[in-house]
């Protein structure tokens, strides 16, 4: 936990490094060095072969007395016993009296302690590293180069990041190792600034990624995050945003610091941010008495339906849990230090007596703890006290009998941290204690100097270490003298009856994948009125099939949905298009394989065709002329109606090669000989003017063959090339049937001008104007046919080209031979030579 470090704390640091350094420098000058004044405040000792230190927050004030320099400063006196804090002292002696127990940890070893109490105060904290640091002795002796064993070895210590610091800053000059309980800040980790500091409790940085993995598994993307205006809760914004940004997890619906002077206007004015923001999760990085000043305001608004996400810092205050602000902060969920049982610590409690380790100034940290939980004094007691009600201690008071939250252990977060920050300095020694002679990690491969052990070499020890407590963790640090983190997920429970219990759901820890959230959702209140998970979104995830448009200006989390375009499909955020051989479904969201589409026998279609086909077999108009061109175009005219037989059907590879080809040699086959036919009836009317017969001899039945054969032959090049060179059936080759349509159509376009130039002829029964007329809706049917084929999917683009043959066969079927199977069937009269001579032109 951090505090800001103003001006004058700092001026005050450097005034007592340059008097420390000052006086290590006087004491390298004489052979005898001598404490001008001694600081025991609120100190408590006990001796051993190895000293480790101590500093903890047994009181949470400090009052200083005025300083008129006309005398000699008094010491500050301490106020405000905090019970827990004095906990977490007695937990480390606990635990040296337990390792002194142990056989097999530094055996022939005694541990001692030297421990302080900082009383909140960073001057005294301060003062009390720097007292452990150069001893308690009034008087020693120098050795002649200066050295000798410190008072103590390493420290357990501080309570507070901005404490541990300032005292890392200087004592980690001397490499004194320092392994804190409970110091967070992520600054810590810098190990040229910090590099003796080590710590028990994971950094900020990896509560901010648990909190996090919190957010990802609840899916809330829109949150609010206030932070304390110091150390603590700067680092933690920091962290926090670059974190958020980098997971992508969400986005930060707003950013408050929350001032230490708790000015009401500031407070009213972030609680009403809070109440009218859309975000419904509300994470605070702050103190206890921020949170105090906080709520009251938030109890002053009403502000009700947020999940609030509590730090490490708070999720166990107990001031906060109270009935009057349970309809506010029930269901709150927050991350704290991992919590362990201590075995035999209870007991140990239970057995402090009053008259132990009393210290210069009158009364050890056991007599106050006992005074402040009696409400008495030991003698003699200040005058006036007794008049006043009080009674006088006698040390035999029955200590379990006392609703005490000094004895619940259920509940030891940084008791167990401080537990394993001595068992790891334990560790460390005794590994330094083992050390083989010749195989030693330091110069010349040689092993420490025993009687005159240097702080710097436990350092290396400390690195190193790795052992398992008996609550079954893993205890190591990494590069930058950081604990395997882990964090318990805590939920606060509202009962019926007002009370509020503070229950263990779940659990964060790294793991060699990365951090692993462990979560038992059935245990979590939620204070809503539907009892379920609520939500926090700016906006709403996008349906499978849209994709994630951003809202100009504002963060990523806001967006708007937009539906993708045909042909591609989305995971909500974005849209992607498919494989070659996969069409999007209706609703976007997957690729689904493209169906093998084509006109089947079984089909209304391929019937209506089969039908129309059996139904023309036998028709009249197949006698209604005997001249060669046009049976020749009855047979061109059949092969049209069978080509569309090769559509019908799934497709195979000669199928799907001869279909086009067969369809334009036929229709080519078909306009050449109408072409030929209409070239043949102006020859026959220029043969009957005078001087004409002689064009007839280029038009006889040898030439009419010949170039119907010709004109057919071309054709029958082009698909010959477009099979060999781009096959019909390949996607996309479509150079190919554009030339055999070309061709179709300029022959097409040909008869239609001569048939057009020859309307007029006089005939009884004039061919040109059926030729004329057929060749109309033959192209026609074909200028409608390209672009209705170009936009039809699948079968339906067969059926578009099937319909047009068809079309187009009867178009010429009915325009040619329709009037001659109206005369042979309808009227026979007019169906002799004698009618068809009569007035016309003779047709071969």
């Amino acid at each position: 936990i951090c505090d800001t470090l103003n001006d004058s704390r700092n001026l005050l640091f450097s005034y007592l490094f340059l008097s420390f350094s000052l006086l290590h420098s006087v004491c390298c000058l004489s052979s005898m060095c001598n404490l001008r004044r001694q600081f025991d405040l609120n100190g408590m000792h006990r001796t051993g072969d190895v000293i480790l230190g101590g500093l903890f927050e047994v009181h949470y004030t400090a009052l200083f007395p005025d300083r008129t320099f006309t005398s000699e400063p008094q010491q500050p006196t301490c106020q405000g016993f905090d019970t827990l804090g004095f906990r977490h002292a007695m937990t480390m002696a606990f635990t040296i009296e337990e390792i002194n127990r142990n056989v097999h940890l530094l055996p022939n070893v005694t541990l001692g302690y030297s421990l302080y109490d900082n009383c909140g105060a960073l001057v005294i904290g301060f003062s009390s590293a720097l007292s452990l640091a150069s001893g308690r002795e009034e008087q020693f002796l120098l050795q002649e180069n200066c050295t000798g064993t410190p008072p103590v070895l390493g420290i357990v210590g501080d309570h507070y990041s901005t404490f541990s610091i300032a005292i890392s800053n200087v004592l980690g000059l001397y490499k004194m190792p320092i392994v804190s309980y409970f110091a967070t800040c992520t600054c810590l980790n810098d190990r040229q600034r910090f590099p003796s500091f080590f710590r028990t409790i994971p950094p900020d940085s990896f509560q901010v990624r648990a909190m996090i993995q919190v957010l990802k598994h609840f899916g809330w993307t829109w949150v609010g995050l206030l932070v304390s205006d110091d150390d603590y809760g700067l680092h933690v914004a920091q962290s926090f945003q670059s974190d958020l940004a980098q997971s992508g997890a969400g986005c930060l619906a707003y950013l408050e610091v929350l001032p230490w002077d708790s000015d009401p206007g500031e407070l009213r004015g972030i609680v009403h941010l809070i109440k009218t923001s859309t975000a419904r999760v509300v994470m605070v990085f702050a103190h206890e008495i921020h949170m105090i000043h906080l709520m009251e305001e938030v109890r002053r608004q009403n502000v009700t339906g947020l999940q609030w996400m509590a730090s490490e810092a708070w999720v166990s205050a107990t001031v906060l849990q109270t009935p009057h602000l349970m309809p506010y902060l029930g269901g709150t969920l927050g991350t704290a230090i991992r919590h362990g049982d201590i075995a035999g610590l209870r007991e140990f409690l239970l057995n402090i007596q009053p008259n132990q380790d009393h210290s210069n100034n009158g009364k050890s940290m056991v007599t106050q703890f006992w005074e402040h939980t009696f409400q008495c004094k030991f003698a003699p007691p200040p005058v006036g006290w007794v008049e006043t009600g009080g009674t006088l201690c006698t040390g035999q008071e029955d200590l379990e009998n006392m609703e005490t939250e000094f004895l619940d252990v259920s509940n030891l977060g940084p008791e167990y941290n401080v537990y394993k920050a001595v068992y790891a300095l334990a560790y460390a020694l005794d590994d330094m204690f083992h050390c083989e002679p010749g195989r030693g990690p330091f110069g010349g491969n040689s092993c420490a100097n025993l009687k005159r052990i240097e702080p710097w070499q436990l350092v290396h020890y400390l690195q190193k270490i790795n052992f398992t407590t008996p609550f079954g963790d893993q205890v190591s640090f990494d590069g930058n003298g950081n604990v395997l983190p882990i964090y318990d997920i805590l939920n606060w429970l509202w009962l019926p009856d007002g009370q509020t219990v503070v229950q263990n759901v779940g659990v964060v820890k790294e793991t060699a994948r990365g951090e692993e959230l462990i979560l038992d959702k059935d245990k979590i209140f939620w204070n809503f009125e539907s009892k379920t998970t609520p939500q926090s979104v700016c906006s709403d995830s996008c349906r499978p099939g849209t994709r994630m448009a951003r809202k100009k200006g504002q963060p990523v989390c806001c967006f708007d949905c937009i539906p993708c375009s045909e042909g591609l499909i989305s995971n909500s955020v974005e849209c992607t298009s498919c494989p070659e051989d996969f069409w999007s479904s209706p609703q976007r969201d997957l690729c689904v394989p493209k169906k093998t589409e084509f006109l089947s026998y079984h089909e209304p279609l391929g019937i209506f065709v089969f039908g129309i086909f059996i139904r023309h077999r036998s028709t009249p108009m197949v006698r209604a002329n005997n001249s060669e061109l046009s049976f020749l175009l009855l047979v061109s005219l059949k092969l049209c109606f069978l080509c569309s037989l090769l559509f019908i059907g799934r497709p195979r590879l000669w199928t799907c090669q001869l279909r086009h080809a067969v369809f334009g040699i036929s229709f080519v086959l078909c306009v050449s000989c109408i072409l030929v036919k209409t070239v043949v009836v102006l020859a026959v009317f220029k043969a009957s003017k005078p001087g004409g017969g002689a064009s007839l001899k280029w038009f006889g039945p040898l030439q009419q063959r010949g170039t119907v054969l010709a004109l057919t032959s071309v054709q029958a090049a082009i698909c010959t090339a477009w099979l060999v060179s781009a096959s019909p059936c390949v996607v996309g080759s479509t150079v190919g049937f554009a030339v055999l349509l070309g061709y179709i159509g300029f022959l097409a376009i040909l008869s239609f001008l001569l048939a057009f130039m020859a309307r007029n002829l006089p005939d009884n029964f004039n061919e040109a104007k059926l030729i004329t007329f057929s060749m109309l809706i033959f192209c026609a049917v074909w200028v409608a046919f390209v672009p209705a084929y170009i936009n039809s999917p699948g079968k339906y683009a067969d059926a578009v080209e099937v319909f047009a043959i068809l079309a187009s066969s009867f178009g010429l079927l009915v325009a040619l031979f329709g009037p001659k199977c109206y005369i042979i069937l309808l009227k026979p009269e007019r169906n002799t030579k004698k009618a068809i001579m009569g007035r016309g032109i003779r047709l071969k």
